[in-house]
């Protein structure tokens, strides 16, 4: 993972964005991390926004802690109403 300062970032904008699609690059200001670039070139829009949408995340965390069930249990119901 590549670090950048964002004075150096401001001169060498288009190397880095290059560079941050193969990997992460984190950019500093006074020496401490401050963000983070994340290359999205060649993916769908619609993949990048609910990836980084905080708001998608806590519905997905709370779905995982609901209870499952079986995919028989699954297949029995779905069998039933037909």
């Amino acid at each position: 993972m590549k670090t950048i300062a964002v004075l150096e970032l401001q001169k060498k904008i288009k190397e880095t964005v290059d560079e941050a699609q193969k990997d992460r690059v984190v950019i500093t200001r006074q020496g401490k991390p401050a963000a983070v670039m994340v290359g999205v070139e060649g993916q769908d829009w619609e993949s990048v926004v609910l990836e980084t949408d905080p708001g998608f995340w806590r519905l997905i965390s709370k779905r995982r802690k609901e209870p499952t069930i079986s995919f028989r249990e699954l297949r029995s119901r779905i069998n039933g109403k037909i």
